[in-house]
């Protein structure tokens, strides 16, 4: 079983994981997080349903309640979760992979992720070697449906979107489920209809090829922006009005103006270790506080607690917000983003203006490549950087961050993919392409050809 992940369980259903393993996770998930109840939900993929059938089984014959909310995004699990009390949870999701792959992301009380260093090891060496053997006292599953309490909760953030002109990639995917419940029809939508085996594009807005249909949209349709989500709208991406992609740490950025009208100051904010040099400098005219920490819901939520943090993002399109349990959220990200761009609009900034008032450094985006001997490669990259020049900044817990006095590179292998990811931004063009073919000679011998 290759399914288990830094973050959560995912792989192609059938090959990395099948039903009786969902049906032992469900077995051993009630003692490893001391709970006689778990919350469930799923998304639309074709393999949820039988996922959801053997998981509750094994919940159920292990002696514990399983309480159903249907289909669902997956923030909603995480908020239905911490509202109510579970101290476990699941949703079935493979979130932006292709619709061959699903999976399972396992939350604790206050909706705190479980990952492999907090949980999921133990699971895994259950299910490899101890036996399942059903009690007597078997468990039941109640529906739990909390989606008007949900969409109530998130009509508080609900900005007036009557000035823009909107265009909104669902994917195909689960914000569909509760978009236009709190946007009306004002958006222009496009693949709304909820398919699991995402018939339009892949349900990953980091990948070039699915944005084609949303820019042809902005441009055809003259929108303010484009918005797209993922596959279980945890997370959420945005083009401007000339239908460029914006780098999603980026909106870290955004997301200050719009805390800042609420008058909140002096907060703490968090950013993975891949973000632009410039988001720090920009939130500190509001005096925030910005906090590098690793890649992942498994360590952003509980780090964004940690420093009593008050929002966060990642380079991925992760927002977390002290509001919604430290959890991420795409609808609340782009509630929240909405908000900003009507006042800026109606100062006469456009999109791309707050962009490049934000940012003015060049940046490579994430260059990945298949590595075996990864931390070689690393390893080799950062002696050659740092014999060139000595960095100013250097960060090793998510593999190497360097921090020179014009540019900065980050490289790191990959938790979820076969990958080893090179990231770096410059003050100059022609220096960031003068790294990026520095980094490909010294790669270049560790590069599965």
């Amino acid at each position: 079983m290759g399914a288990f992940k830094a973050y959560d369980i995912r792989g192609i259903y059938n090959v990395d994981f099948n039903k009786e393993d969902a049906y032992k996770i469900g077995f051993f998930l009630p003692a490893l997080l001391n709970t006689d109840k778990i919350l469930v939900g799923r998304d639309v993929r074709v393999s949820s349903p039988e996922i959801f059938q053997y998981l509750t089984n094994g919940i159920n014959d292990a002696g514990a309640d399983v309480y159903d909310l249907g289909l669902a995004t997956t923030p909603y699990v995480y908020w239905v979760t911490a509202k109510f009390g579970f101290n476990a949870s699941v949703q079935i999701t493979a979130s932006h992979n292709a619709k061959q792959y699903n999976g399972m992301k396992i939350s604790r009380s206050n909706a705190f992720p479980v990952g492999y260093d907090s949980g999921l090891d133990v699971l895994e060496q259950k299910i490899r070697t101890e036996n399942t053997v059903p009690v007597s006292d078997k468990g039941k599953i109640h529906a739990f449906d909390k989606q008007s309490e949900y969409i109530s909760f998130l009509k508080t953030f609900v900005p007036d979107i009557s000035k823009l002109t909107i265009s909104l990639d669902c994917s195909n995917g689960m914000v569909s489920l509760f978009i236009k419940q709190l946007l009306g029809e004002q958006p222009s939508y496009i693949f709304f209809d909820l398919d699991g085996t995402f018939p339009n594009h892949e349900a990953n807005p980091l990948v070039a090829e699915n944005l084609i249909a949303l820019k042809e949209h902005v441009i055809r349709n003259r929108s303010d922006v484009g918005i797209i989500f993922d596959g279980d709208a945890d997370r959420v991406m945005f083009l401007d009005e000339n239908a460029r992609f914006i780098s999603p740490d980026l909106i870290i950025a955004v997301l200050a103006h719009y805390f800042s009208d609420k008058g909140y100051k002096n907060a703490e904010v968090l950013q993975d270790i891949r973000s632009s040099k410039a988001i720090g400098e920009y939130i500190a005219r509001f005096n925030y506080n910005i906090n590098t920490w690793r890649v992942g819901r498994a360590f952003a939520a509980p780090k964004l607690k940690e420093i009593n943090g008050l929002f966060g993002g990642e380079y991925a399109g992760h927002y977390y917000f002290k509001d919604f349990f430290y959890s991420d959220s795409g609808i609340l990200a782009c509630l929240m983003v909405l908000d900003v761009l009507v006042k800026m609009k109606q100062k006469g900034i456009s999109f791309s203006e707050l962009i490049r008032n934000i940012s003015p450094y060049f940046s490579s985006g994430e260059i990945n490549m298949v590595v075996e001997q990864k931390q070689q490669a690393m390893d080799a990259l950062l002696h050659y950087f740092t014999s060139e020049e000595k960095p100013v900044s250097f960060y090793d817990f998510d593999g190497y961050r360097a921090d020179f006095r014009h540019w900065w590179f980050n490289v790191r292998p990959s938790n979820t993919e076969p990958y080893l990811r090179f990231i770096a931004e410059a003050d100059d063009e022609n220096l960031l392409q003068d790294i990026i073919a520095k980094m490909n000679t010294v790669l270049k011998p560790f590069l599965n050809t």
